[in-house]
């Protein structure tokens, strides 16, 4: 009994180390396919001969590698490596870090153009006074005039229920205070005890 809990104790033990080391290789292995994507500059590359681009986009025509670099020492700039995958490799004469910093600079004006729309959702009530009204309605507009769209929910609370037409007048009149910004995307319908219109901007 033992020897047989020794030999379970060592096969666990092998295991847990082994699943170790295959989580260390794999990591290594992930550090090394990350590597293979970098855009290799100046002395990273090694490969020649090479098809040389000129900086105003001219062929150079095929050179050995340390030719292609002595060129773009010449004229203070880097030798960057465009499509490692051809053959010969395409290589071209630029200033790295100027089109690196451009981008980066395109990537962040991509980003802000891009615009997530979310779902805002505001409630009322039957009978809702004048004040709450528009503030309620005034927050929709703001959600609108920023992308979004937004859930129009009136709910009915106890035997409001017995006359959902109290609700749509409501709903009626915040669809056109809000149609010089908003379109009705769904029109207002009874789901349980709500009546829901969703607008969407215009």
């Amino acid at each position: 009994m033992v020897a047989s809990a020794g030999s379970v104790w060592v096969r666990a033990f092998l295991c847990s180390a082994l699943g170790v080391c295959r989580q260390f290789i794999q990591r290594e292995a992930g550090a090394i396919q990350d590597t293979t994507k970098r855009v290799r500059v100046n002395r990273q590359i090694r490969i020649s001969p090479l098809r040389v681009i000129a900086a105003d986009g001219s062929q150079m025509g095929i050179m050995d590698v340390e030719a292609a670099l002595a060129a773009a020492v010449d004229q203070g700039l880097d030798l960057v490596e465009v499509a490692p995958m051809a053959r010969p490799p395409v290589v071209r004469i630029m200033d790295y870090g100027k089109f690196k910093f451009e981008q980066a600079k395109m990537a962040r004006q991509a980003k802000k153009k891009q615009h997530v729309i979310h779902l805002k959702e505001v409630k009322y009530r039957p009978g809702i006074e004048d004040h709450d009204f528009e503030t309620k309605t005034r927050h929709a507009r703001e959600f609108l005039q920023d992308g979004n769209k937004v859930k129009v929910t009136m709910m009915f609370r106890g035997r409001q229920i017995a006359h959902p037409e109290l609700g749509r007048e409501v709903v009626d009149r915040v669809a056109t205070t809000l149609a010089d910004v908003a379109k009705i995307e769904s029109p207002a319908k009874l789901e349980g005890k709500s009546m829901i219109m969703i607008l969407t901007p215009r």
